[in-house]
């Protein structure tokens, strides 16, 4: 279970606005989306799988962002394993997106936006290995781009990022009820004390738009 305090109590009785929408999200199922011929993806994690799914499903041009497990020894593990921090697996995203509309630079840069990459194995309340800040890459030019990034927001950061790099491992599709969590649980405590405000303020980044 994922730690969190009162307010989460107090703020799941408040409904839920994004970017301005007057609309609560869709707790219904929504059509798969379609896939561009040219798509390419990005695998990375920061913390709760369920606040960078959140934070990247702001971007145009991200086709869809499905919640996961990367970078462990067991195949195919389920939520419970991974939360013990046996398997290695850390909570990632893999995002497809169309790079006609959004670059992988783009995403790269607002990943360190998104989450704080100083701190080891820990995003807020969320502590573990499962929660570690992590991207890793296909070939030796997404390595550069990646390497890149860091290096123009690590002095933001006070020369701190400690973001692991590596190459890209088997990703795991977490389970069915992980996908969307944000937009299908907004009155969850964890989706109003944890997630709310971090896309709230999102809702400001240059590369994000109003939910729909």
């Amino acid at each position: 279970m994922r730690p969190f305090a009162l307010l989460a109590t107090v703020l799941a009785l408040l409904p839920f606005t994004a970017c301005g929408n007057s609309e609560t999200h869709p707790t219904m199922s929504t059509p798969a989306p379609v896939i561009p011929a040219n798509a390419e993806t990005l695998v990375l994690g920061g913390g709760c799988f369920w606040c960078v799914e959140a934070a990247y499903e702001l971007i145009p041009g991200v086709v869809i962002a499905e919640s996961g497990y990367a970078g462990g020894k067991r195949p195919n593990p389920s939520y419970e394993q991974v939360c013990t921090g046996a398997t290695g697996h850390a909570e990632v995203v893999k995002i497809t997106f169309d790079p006609a509309k959004v670059t992988r630079t783009e995403l790269l840069d607002f990943f360190w936006d998104i989450h704080n990459p100083t701190t080891l194995n820990r995003q807020g309340a969320d502590e573990g290995t499962q929660y570690r800040s992590v991207i890793y890459y296909a070939n030796d030019a997404e390595k550069t781009a990646i390497e890149a990034s860091r290096d123009r927001a690590n002095p933001a950061w006070g020369g701190k990022i400690i973001t692991e790099i590596s190459p890209l491992p088997v990703f795991y599709v977490a389970e069915a009820y992980h996908q969307d969590y944000f937009r299908k649980n907004p009155g969850n405590g964890y989706c109003q004390a944890v997630i709310r405000p971090k896309i709230e303020k999102l809702c400001h980044h240059s590369l994000a738009t109003p939910a729909k």
